[in-house]
């Protein structure tokens, strides 16, 4: 086990937002700004590294007929932790981030990480392997976040960056733009990691084959349905 791997893996190999395209809801509702990005992120980050421990703690002792409702009641029991110490501790973040605190018991990545890490690893692999995709998960968020509030609001943090004649872009910090600048990052990430491995002498990253190539896909029946499709051409 190489816990600097498993970190790196998370953050750019298999980054939840940018190449698994996973959890996209919440990225595209809270990005509006890095604040929201830092706070959803770490929050995240927090659910996923305590309930991968705890699934990886007591995967010998779940029924593999029931492990995703299990799975959920340890997921939701982190997030209520979390929410309570939010709403203790910064309400004007508890406030902004709204339902979607909540709704992180339901977060695809949590769950993808539970059922096709945490649940066929130990401990402290789980608890790398939660590091890594809250870190690449947050770097995600905080990121589109400071380039929608930069362009739409002129701040990044609550700091004006921007010359007093700035026109701000409101359509960034809007619903489209929320769209228009997942696409974007998503296609400039792809082209660093073509790049990165053409400079390397390896072949660049292949196509993702859509939901076959989601984590979760041995979740939802997808996988089985693609492999039974592929076994009777």
């Amino acid at each position: 086990m190489n816990p600097f791997k498993i970190i790196k893996n998370g953050i750019v190999d298999e980054n939840p937002t940018l190449v698994q395209c996973i959890g996209l809801c919440p990225t595209l509702a809270v990005s509006t700004s890095a604040t929201n990005g830092v706070g959803m992120g770490i929050a995240a980050t927090a659910v996923l590294i305590g309930s991968n421990v705890a699934v990886a703690a007591i995967r010998k002792f779940v029924p593999n007929e029931i492990r995703i409702p299990i799975f959920i009641v340890v997921i939701a029991g982190f997030v209520t932790v979390v929410q309570l110490l939010i709403s203790g501790f910064a309400p004007a973040l508890d406030k902004s981030l709204g339902i979607f605190i909540p709704l992180i018991v339901v977060n695809c990545i949590i769950l993808a990480r539970a059922e096709a890490f945490a649940f066929k690893n130990g401990v402290i692999a789980s608890l790398f392997d939660g590091i890594g995709m809250g870190l690449g998960f947050t770097i995600a968020l905080t990121a589109m976040g400071a380039v929608r509030e930069l362009l739409g609001n002129g701040t990044i943090f609550d700091v004006v960056l921007t010359p007093a004649g700035y026109q701000p872009a409101l359509l960034l910090i809007l619903a489209p733009g929320g769209f228009i600048t997942l696409g974007i990052s998503m296609a400039l990430f792809r082209f660093y990691k073509q790049r990165k491995a053409e400079k390397a002498g390896l072949p660049a990253p292949e196509n993702s084959e859509g939901c076959v190539a989601c984590s979760n896909a041995a979740i939802c029946g997808i996988l089985g349905k693609f492999q039974q499709e592929e076994g009777g051409k």
